[in-house]
């Protein structure tokens, strides 16, 4: 069974090819995707892997939002945002990624099964102040940024540590590197 990767557009599928040239992808046509194309990932989904590789914006995150609500165990691969912008610094997206950026990215987790590693829960975030609290969506963003899992609700950050194999003791050493960062500012 091989993995089907969801990206946004064709220039970002030709930039996928050119790092692995028999790989399957389907392109959303942008940030409307439409109820045909999800019906069509989750009837994929049903014999391969899916992986949403969508551009690191808004549009991006709504489309990976509206794919994970269809097939919600689809596997998540990221690309920071400084890594995706154009030579003429105007658009945002994967096909200005570099190819060893795409394979740095994909190569953990195309083709092969990814399971939930972690044991972190939801009243761990609670005691740490990474849900419930006023800062707590800064330091969740912040430490996604840090791990490059993109920028999830509360719900989608848990399950993207628990499925990289955060462990507690990881996480609360990175809150202390984002709370101390912070305060120095």
């Amino acid at each position: 069974m091989s993995d089907v990767i969801v990206v946004e557009g064709l220039h970002d599928e030709i930039k996928i090819k050119s790092v692995y040239p028999d790989a399957f992808c389907v392109i959303t046509n942008g940030s409307e995707i439409s109820e045909d194309t999800l019906k069509y990932i989750k009837k994929l989904s049903l014999t391969h892997g899916i992986i949403i590789f969508t551009d690191p914006d808004s549009p991006g995150e709504r489309i990976r939002n509206e794919v994970l609500k269809v097939v919600p165990n689809a596997k998540n691969a990221f690309i920071h945002k400084r890594n995706a912008i154009s030579s003429n610094k105007k658009k945002v997206g994967i096909e200005h990624v570099s190819k060893e950026l795409i394979k740095e990215a994909l190569d953990p987790i195309y083709n092969k099964e990814v399971v939930s590693k972690g044991n972190i829960t939801n009243s761990d975030l609670y005691d740490l102040g990474l849900n419930g609290e006023n800062e707590s969506r800064i330091y969740r963003d912040k430490i996604s940024d840090i791990l490059n899992i993109g920028k999830p609700n509360n719900k989608s950050f848990l399950k993207r540590i628990n499925q990289i194999g955060l462990s507690l003791d990881e996480l609360k050493e990175l809150l202390c590197q984002v709370k101390s960062e912070q305060k120095q500012k």
